[in-house]
């Protein structure tokens, strides 16, 4: 997802749509995420550390977040936690030393990304994984034929989509049947490397692509692709996914200002959310209620501060008026919602470092060092 052609959505696919606006997932080592509870008020740092990656990467229903740490060895692996964000367990790897976790359902099925060693031992392979229930006994998720595969979401019957080489190492989109079983190739989803990103509960597949400046949507079970358009600029972002089929992200304007935007059902029309008044808002996820977070900027040049808007995307407003938070933080951005009433968000950064993000729910891994060998498959990956 790194080379493009046009140099706006160079900047915007290489920095997750958040560099060029100054909205900068929070990635700066021991800036740690927090688990906030509407219903309750309450704030809950989550229990990660040393962190040089967006750590939170998905959430269920429950609280239980997925997502990267950094280990004592200086190892990134995919991480869960209990229900409310409560402790912190190591999924381990598929037998190498690096493992990202991209999603989770319900059941704190996990999948992600994993090295493990080729048949014949000579090198180190990426391929996707799969959890049971609890994120408890990782496996390889398969592959359409080629070395590499990367389990990008999963929903609550088990489907993963996510990306594989087939035969030759040319890429496809895939789905799988429940509890990841049976990869079905959905080829390149109509475009150019078109990444399947988020799937909700019927199979409807959101996803964008490096060398494209649109997302798409498919139909139901991963059959059929559209575009999902733009509010009028020249460059859309889907970052999220709810069982109705609305979809959350980032789109350009007429006026070259990025909106978080919502759809609504089955992705039909794109609506813009605003900014609160301000220069820019980014969207980052989307419940079933049709509650979006995300950030927004009030001028030019400022930090940027977290959102939530009501149910269908209405009544946006600052994250940070609605809970007791400890002394001297201020919520920068919002980047995962639940069912439940919870939202995942990170602290402003005074000075941002800039940091090669995973992207839009999938890692860097699958694009960046797909055909790398891996002595060092994160400093392959890109990662500054």
């Amino acid at each position: 997802m790194k080379i493009t052609r046009r140099s706006r959505v160079r900047r915007v696919i290489l920095a997750s749509a958040l560099f060029g606006l100054g909205f900068i997932t929070p990635a700066a080592a021991q800036l740690h995420p927090y688990l906030i509870d509407l219903n309750s008020r309450t704030v809950t740092e989550l229990e990660v550390a040393d962190l040089f990656l967006e750590p939170a990467r998905a959430m269920n229903d429950a609280g239980q977040v997925a997502g990267i740490f950094l280990t004592p060895g200086k190892d990134y692996h995919a991480l869960i936690t209990g229900p409310d964000g409560v402790g912190m367990r190591d999924l381990g790897t598929l037998g190498v030393s690096y493992s990202v976790a991209h999603g989770i359902n319900n059941a704190g099925r996990v999948v992600g990304i994993s090295t493990r060693y080729a048949a014949d031992s000579s090198a180190w392979e990426y391929r996707g994984f799969i959890t049971g229930p609890d994120g408890v006994g990782m496996r390889d998720v398969g592959s359409l034929g080629g070395t590499f595969s990367e389990g990008c979401d999963i929903n609550n019957s088990g489907q993963v989509v996510g990306v594989s080489t087939i035969v030759g190492e040319t890429q496809h989109a895939f789905i799988t049947g429940p509890d990841g079983v049976g990869m079905r190739d959905l080829g390149t989803l109509g475009g150019v490397g078109r990444i399947p990103t988020h799937v909700n509960d019927a199979g409807q597949i959101v996803g964008s692509s490096p060398y494209e400046t649109g997302s798409f949507i498919t139909g139901p079970d991963g059959t059929g692709v559209r575009d999902l358009g733009t509010l009028g600029g020249d460059f859309t972002l889907a970052s999220g996914i709810n069982d109705a089929g609305q979809v959350a992200g980032l789109s350009y304007t007429t006026g070259g200002e990025a909106h978080a935007f919502i759809t609504g059902p089955d992705g039909m029309g794109m609506r813009d959310l605003g900014a609160l008044g301000g220069a820019n808002s980014v969207g980052r996820d989307i419940n079933d209620a049709g509650q979006v977070v995300g950030s927004f900027r009030a001028t030019e040049g400022a930090l940027s501060r977290a959102f939530i808007t009501g149910p269908d995307g209405n009544a946006m407003v600052d994250l940070n008026s609605l809970v007791d938070l400890p002394g001297g933080v201020v919520l920068g951005e919002a980047v995962l919602i639940n069912n439940s009433g919870q939202v995942v968000a990170y602290p402003q950064i005074p000075e941002p470092k800039i940091y090669v993000m995973i992207l839009f729910g999938l890692g860097l891994i699958g694009l960046f060092a797909r055909r790398k060998k891996a002595e060092n498959p994160w400093m392959n990956m890109g990662r500054l």
